[in-house]
């Protein structure tokens, strides 16, 4: 009797030092449901956590009960940077699918006492672990970046729209350009909305702030991608203005992108006539002004997504169709290693080598034969692609299909006139690798005379 009595004290104990702001907060994530997502609506922020707060009452109590009976192994250090908190592991799968997958998967990481967490300062963890106890929304706006990146990368839809909320009250023309980059890194759709909306309303401003320009020189590629989505949406003659005149009526700009807080019907007319730039015209122009390489490294990328847009643009603004990586591959070997066939057949019309070698002596059709990529090959055969060039140990495309299996690749090779007698550095023909790995179909090709 004294040990059930006991028991329940100790749970009632821990429930009130949490829910009355427990100075060191422990670790923690989200599977939490207490707070409902269409209170997000509401204007008043501190609307967002009460509500529902007798049932959030009785759901952490519950998982914190829980806990009493966990034995050992019911806690788990987390490691980020200097930093160290320690949290209950059933709090933590309770409230984050991340977390519950760690601990589910049977690894040295999941089955530790320790969890390191390289993708999160120990400042925002601290807070991030202070909300999943507490179910409070941490009220620190000048956070609410990193807490958004957090909550993203550990599961927490809930956290994740407070702080969409939050950087959409705060968008500025100092602040939009990283949020513009924050919305398309972590998915954040409503913030996307917002921030592409009052980027677009004040363009040049916003591109003239250092953290465009930052943005610019350590993620060209997310700048590409939000000049796009700019480019794609209307003007919202609703937007806000920037810093104190966000609640007043947006400005229209009268010669290039104004602020001055005038309405439409009053703004003064241009004095001469004058062109507003397009979206587009300025990422053209920002683009034309990255380094050579820079503009090379953007076209690799857009060449591994298979973006025919962002190629062609990449292109249009001086792009190197032949700047190659560290291993000397270049945009056309990664189009043909990836099935991306429009992609490959922009980069030849714009003049790609097609016999262009990588370190390993391998050419775009090396590539295309070894990943089975038939419509590839015969772009690239009809483009004067060598059809028996070597690698360093002597390998042919039709060698590279053989050994792989890759049936429809190697015919398109012999439809193109692939040797099928030519011999690799250690005498071996296609049809003696594919003998060696037992590839019975390919066998009865080459072995056909």
């Amino acid at each position: 009797m004294f040990c059930r009595g006991f028991s329940w004290f100790t749970r009632i104990f821990v429930a009130v030092v949490i829910f009355t702001g427990y100075s060191h907060p422990v670790p923690v994530t989200e599977s939490y449901t207490g707070v409902t997502l269409h209170t997000l609506t509401t204007d008043n922020s501190e609307s967002l956590t009460v509500g529902r707060v007798q049932e959030t009452e009785e759901v952490t109590a519950v998982d914190l009960g829980a806990l009493l009976d966990a034995g050992n192994g019911a806690v788990v250090t987390l490691l980020a940077g200097d930093t160290r908190l320690v949290a209950h592991r059933a709090v933590l799968a309770a409230r984050s699918p991340v977390f519950a997958d760690m601990f589910r998967r049977v690894t040295v990481e999941g089955s530790s006492s320790q969890l390191v967490l390289s993708d999160t300062e120990g400042p925002v963890l601290r807070q991030v672990l202070a909300y999943l106890y507490t179910l409070q929304v941490p009220q620190l706006p000048i956070m609410a970046p990193q807490l958004l990146v957090a909550a993203d990368v550990y599961g927490l839809s809930v956290l994740k729209a407070h702080c969409e909320q939050q950087l959409v009250a705060q968008l500025s023309i100092e602040t939009a350009a990283a949020a513009g980059v924050i919305t398309i890194r972590h998915s954040a759709n409503r913030l996307k909305q917002a921030a592409v909306a009052f980027i677009k309303a004040h363009l040049l401003r916003v591109m003239a702030t250092q953290g465009w320009a930052e943005a610019v020189v350590n993620d060209p590629q997310t700048v590409v991608e939000l000049t796009h989505l700019i480019a794609e949406t209307p003007t919202d003659t609703s937007t806000p203005g920037a810093g104190e005149g966000r609640t007043g009526p947006s400005s229209q700009p009268h010669s290039g992108h104004s602020d001055d807080g005038r309405s439409p019907a009053t703004a003064a007319p241009p004095t001469s006539p004058q062109t507003t730039p397009q979206p587009d015209d300025v990422a053209i122009s920002l683009l034309r002004d990255l380094s050579g390489e820079e503009k090379g490294k953007m076209l690799i990328a857009a060449a591994k997504e298979g973006s025919v847009s962002k190629v062609r643009t990449l292109l249009t603004v001086g792009a190197d169709v032949e700047a190659k990586n560290e291993n000397q591959l270049n945009a056309l070997h990664f189009a043909a290693a990836r099935r991306h066939v429009e992609v490959a057949r922009r980069l030849l019309e714009d003049g790609a080598d097609v016999n262009a070698r990588d370190r390993w002596r391998n050419t775009p059709l090396h590539q295309a034969a070894w990943n089975d990529n038939p419509a590839v090959v015969r772009l690239l055969a009809a483009s004067s692609a060598d059809c028996n060039a070597r690698d360093h140990t002597g390998n042919t495309p039709l060698h590279d299909a053989a050994m792989r299996g890759h049936l429809d690749a190697a015919t398109a090779l012999l439809e193109a006139g692939a040797d099928r007698e030519v011999r690799n550095d250690d005498g071996d023909t296609p049809l003696d690798l594919a003998k060696r790995n037992n590839h019975q179909q390919l066998i009865d090709i080459l072995g056909s005379s």
